[in-house]
């Protein structure tokens, strides 16, 4: 298969008209799909799953999962383990596929890469993995890496970052223990191992935000001049440089768009860019479900 249909989704992939459309996309047995050997995905939230599930139920699987043929007239799965292990809680015999002609494990690894990264569901530790496997497997710069998903550059080499996270820290943000915003935070301290043990701790045990873990990570003697009357509420209200950055970066990383924090004292704005009345569209149902 050409690279050159790599992330523009299922439709590239199906001819437009004839017989072998008809051989490529068709209802299949669920029980003769194996899994994906080089899944990207680590973690699967089974309430999410659950959630997916009820939706199969009463949808059906709305987009088909990619597939290549196997042996013994069985298909391996390229991309979407997420759709078949809910299709299969949902009690489904059978669920749609499009089966791609591809040229062997290398392909089927980027194709796979690419469109779970391009779905946006997976978690910013199991994202920056794949970014750095097509960088590794493939041989791709950041700036390659960002055309193949369509994200920034900026945006790649931000969620690199949180891969010089220790092991167990990656592991929290993985399993929704803190988030990718308290994760930033600690990058700032990766070289501190006990401080950023105590800061990590507090987060969890304490439930700190974003922002009062920034504040943990950043103290520093109050100036002479901030120690009394307006000055020392002023700096107490101003959020930090370093904080802003990292919500900014956050933000960015999960709406793929533009992103400001305009401070006004103790009040501020966000602004949020948008590019069509499609675009908007998508950002207000992306801002719809975040919790």
């Amino acid at each position: 298969m050409a690279k050159n249909v790599l992330g523009r989704g299922v439709g590239a992939l199906l001819p437009e008209e004839g017989q072998e459309e008809a051989d490529r996309f068709f209802m299949c047995d669920i029980e003769k799909i194996s899994a994906n050997p080089q899944q990207p995905r680590s973690h699967f939230d089974a309430e999410k799953l659950h959630q997916l599930a009820d939706s199969i139920r009463e949808k059906g699987v709305i987009q088909p999962l990619l597939v290549s043929r196997g042996g013994d007239n069985r298909y391996v799965l390229i991309a979407g383990e997420r759709r078949l292990r809910a299709a299969k809680m949902a009690g489904c015999d059978e669920i749609p596929v499009v089966v791609m002609e591809q040229g062997g494990d290398r392909e089927s690894l980027e194709l796979a890469l690419i469109e779970n990264i391009q779905r946006h569901d997976l978690n910013p530790i199991e994202e920056a993995v794949a970014y750095r496997r097509l960088m590794e497997e493939f041989h791709l710069t950041q700036e390659e890496v960002a055309k193949k998903v369509g994200r920034q550059r900026s945006t790649i080499t931000n969620v690199l970052r949180l891969l010089q996270l220790p092991e167990s820290v990656r592991t929290d943000v993985v399993e929704g223990v803190i988030s990718e915003g308290h994760a930033r935070v600690l990058l700032r301290i990766k070289e501190q191992p006990d401080l950023l043990r105590e800061v990590r701790d507090r987060i969890v045990t304490q439930g700190l935000s974003v922002r009062a873990a920034e504040r943990l990570c950043v103290a520093k003697p109050v100036p002479p001049a901030a120690k009394t009357g307006e000055a020392t509420a002023q700096a107490a209200e101003d959020l930090p440089p370093s904080y802003c950055a990292a919500l900014v970066n956050q933000l960015t990383n999960r709406l793929h768009t533009k992103v400001r924090i305009v401070q006004q004292g103790k009040r501020g704005k966000l602004e949020i860019e948008y590019y069509s009345s499609d675009d908007l569209d998508r950002l207000v149902s992306l801002l719809a479900r975040l919790e």
